[in-house]
């Protein structure tokens, strides 16, 4: 990522972009409860400041996460003394040079709300077998939604599915969908489990 995007990063943080995005993803949400890993060891990429990170401790996971934002990760460590949430491991890194070395084995791997179909196979390669890999993605699409502008930064149909050829897909979809603030959102979904 240049240093432009960097900065431009830490500038959304610093004016205050998703403060009332605390919540959790409802695709997390929703499957969590159902899935039994290996360990209760997370990995947490491009967390913002942390909203999944953090729902992922409290529901007793000891979770890495990583994104190029300073702010983003203050705000999520902040949040996270404020919840009292130990287990959590924040890392500044640029995703665009690949994953940070430091890291270990996992048997959950996230990624939400950012597309990089290269990462998203390189970090099902840290995942214990019969870990699980969650991930939502900005769909392609011609409806007017929220989310990037650029079709660059939207998966195009089948992409993130293609992402787990490797592995055992339990649930795949592609579609319109809301946002709990009521946007509409084309996004692509993905859970799968390594074998």
């Amino acid at each position: 990522m240049s240093h432009e995007d960097r900065e431009k990063w830490q500038q959304k943080y610093r004016e205050g972009a998703y403060t009332s995005r605390c919540h959790p993803s409802d695709y997390l949400r929703q499957q969590l409860p159902a899935l039994r890993p290996p360990c209760r060891r997370a990995l947490d990429l491009a967390c913002g400041a942390g909203r999944n990170a953090l729902y992922l401790a409290a529901e007793g996971y000891q979770v890495d996460a990583v994104d190029i934002a300073a702010e983003a990760l203050q705000r999520g460590k902040n949040a996270a003394m404020e919840q009292q949430l130990d287990g959590l491991r924040w890392y500044e890194h640029d995703l665009d040079t690949g994953l940070p070395e430091q890291l270990g084995q996992y048997g959950l791997v996230i990624m939400f709300r950012y597309l990089d179909i290269a990462l998203l196979q390189a970090a099902s390669q840290h995942l214990v077998k019969g870990g699980y890999l969650l991930a939502e993605v900005h769909l392609r699409t011609d409806a007017p939604v929220a989310g990037p502008g650029s079709d660059r930064f939207r998966a195009a149909p089948g992409d993130l599915e293609r992402a787990a050829a490797a592995m055992d897909v339990i649930d795949y979809s592609e579609g319109l969908t809301s946002d709990p603030d009521g946007r509409s959102v084309a996004l692509a979904r993905l859970l799968a489990r390594a074998r």
